[in-house]
């Protein structure tokens, strides 16, 4: 139990001893730093409960604090807000239960296993910046969720078998008709074919082959034909597919690599093909399919539903099954092979219908238990300045390759260190533009859209990734430097910074809890940032490792190392890696 949580229970226990049942005390951080570090504001609902004046009753409450030798400058502001400050002595004893384990302030939640789906890249088609948001909110929230003891695992869920592989293999076959892929007679063995397609021509591919399809119908239609082949499993189609997905994947883990993104699943949507059938029979025994112009659907509409819901459409008239089909499908071999307490997808807010379309019918057909939770995650778009959808000079979707690119080449400019190799200079660089990159992605509420400035993010000084980085690597240094020196308790404290400091370090569970509560990690990166520049603070007001009083010195490194912890902590829940020197 973290300290904050203790605290809480206790004072609960005191508000009791006053002579008030109370189902929940919440202590807050004071807005009022001069009345008092914390505050309780029960006092007013034990009013209307007890119909007794508030003030009376938070002097009642009072007088059982002041027993307590936790607590100091007990008063009562306004109508009955009661101003709590926490002793020194307490500070102290609590930053020391810290001091070799971290897992003493988090609140560890009930064991349950989660799947977040966070991947959605295309195969065939280069990771572009629209897959960002993504990737750093889904490996962030899982690694939150895994600190704070779920058992969790990461779904790259690929985009790997609907249309724009049909349309990318019409391409190829218009370009390369005798590949023997195309052959109905070819009985040799596929893998002895020399297909002369790289990545960065599948890349190249499909914006041509999706121009193409939206000029020419009967085009269009080849690439349904093929679509429909694949889901089939046609021989020649179905193994020219087979070498675009082996071709393709090793670039998109590379490129997830290079963003601190990894996945505990590599599943695409070709692996949900075999649990289509058993969810199509589901959904026929339980009569939910509809015919509807050669196509089938189903009714989700709610007789409560104050907007428009149209039908989920499971298979089109050609005989496909969509997006929505595959999704139900992923959803029972989720069911079947990992049994999760909860799925999370996390996608950008215009996702929204369809995923409530696809809860709906998933429930409806009882795919999933009542009690298993289903969620879509929401998030807003990453823009360039004009506010418009972040793109390439030229006006065409920026690749995350190409961000990584031009942020890497901001992010040199600011290394100023003369003794490390040109070598190391590229690699450091390198990890301070993902820093640059993911920290100013998880700065905004997950749902806002943001404009991302390169020359703003990359700067050292500031709410940026440069900055923490910078800031954690002097840390590391100074406690390098005092590596001979004790830094096992702390005893004294010198300045207010320091009381700052303790306050905010004790802070960390809540922030925490409400950052999983709310699946977004602008809480943690404001923390993160407010920590560092307080820590900061008091690094420029004392001189550390000249200090004289060995004592005091001694407690300024252990904080410093709290902190330090403190910071790879969180930097490694947002998928941040630290360098070793900047």
């Amino acid at each position: 139990m973290s300290i904050i949580k203790e605290l809480t229970k206790d004072v609960k226990d005191i508000v009791r001893n006053a002579g008030y049942e109370i189902d929940t005390v919440v202590l807050e951080s004071s807005n009022r730093p001069d009345l008092g570090q914390f505050q309780i504001n029960n006092a007013m609902t034990l009013a209307r409960t007890y119909h007794k004046n508030p003030r009376d009753i938070a002097t009642d409450i009072v007088k059982e604090l002041e027993k307590d030798n936790r607590f100091t400058n007990l008063n009562i502001a306004g109508p009955g807000f009661i101003n709590i400050t926490l002793t020194n002595d307490y500070l102290i004893e609590c930053l020391n239960t810290l001091t070799n384990n971290l897992d003493n302030i988090i609140d560890k939640k009930d064991k349950k296993k989660v799947i977040i789906d966070y991947g959605g890249a295309n195969v065939s088609k280069a990771l572009h910046v629209g897959h960002l948001r993504s990737a750093n909110i889904g490996e962030a929230l899982k690694r939150l969720a895994k600190t704070l003891g779920y058992e969790v695992l990461g779904d790259a869920h690929l985009g790997d078998y609907g249309r724009p592989l049909g349309l990318v293999i019409r391409e190829i076959k218009e370009m390369y008709p005798d590949l023997d892929y195309f052959n109905e007679n070819y009985i040799g063995d596929y893998n002895d074919i020399d297909l002369p397609i790289t990545n960065e021509d599948l890349e190249r591919i499909y914006p041509i082959a999706s121009s193409n399809a939206k000029e020419n119908e009967e085009y269009l239609e080849e690439a349904r034909i093929i679509t429909n082949k694949l889901q089939n499993k046609e021989k020649g189609y179905y193994e020219l597919w087979k070498k675009i997905i082996e071709i393709s994947k090793e670039d998109i883990k590379k490129t997830y690599d290079d963003i601190n993104t990894f996945f505990e699943i590599w599943n695409g949507e070709s692996d949900e093909a075999e649990y289509i059938n058993e969810v199509t029979k589901i959904f026929k025994e339980k009569n939910l399919l509809v015919e509807s112009e050669g196509a089938k659907i189903v009714e989700v509409k709610k007789e409560e539903d104050n907007a428009p819901m149209p039908p989920l459409m499971f298979e089109n008239s050609n005989n496909t099954y969509t997006y929505a089909t595959t999704d139900l499908a992923t959803i029972l071999d989720r069911k079947k092979n990992y049994n999760p307490d909860e799925i999370w997808y996390v996608t950008d807010d215009r996702q929204s219908l369809h995923f409530e379309q696809v809860f709906r019918a998933a429930r409806l057909a009882n795919l999933v238990d009542n009690n298993v939770i289903l969620e879509h995650i929401p998030y807003g778009t990453m823009n360039g300045k004009d506010g418009k959808p972040f793109k390439t000079r030229d006006g065409g979707v920026m690749s995350l390759k190409e961000l990584i690119k031009l942020v890497n080449t901001e992010t040199d400019k600011r290394i100023n260190n003369n003794t490390i190799s040109e070598e190391e200079r590229k690699k450091i660089s390198k990890t301070v533009a993902i820093a640059a990159i993911k920290y100013a992605d998880l700065v905004p509420y997950r749902k806002t859209d943001y404009i991302f400035e390169i020359d703003k993010f990359s700067e050292i000084e500031g709410k940026t990734g440069p900055y923490l980085l910078y800031s954690t690597i002097r840390m590391k240094s100074l406690l390098d430097r005092a590596k001979d020196l004790p830094k096992n308790k702390i005893t004294k404290f010198k300045t207010s910074t320091e009381i700052d400091l303790a306050l905010q370090i004790l802070n960390l569970p809540v922030v925490l809890d409400k950052s999983l509560e709310l699946k977004s990690l602008n809480e943690i990166t404001d923390y993160l940032y407010k920590l560092t520049s307080l820590y900061n603070k008091f690094y420029s007001e004392n001189k550390i490792l000249t200090e004289e009083d060995k004592e005091l010195q001694e407690s300024w490194l252990t904080l410093t190392s709290i902190v330090y912890s403190i910071n790879n902590l969180l930097l490694d829940i947002l998928s941040i890696k630290v360098p070793e020197k900047m």
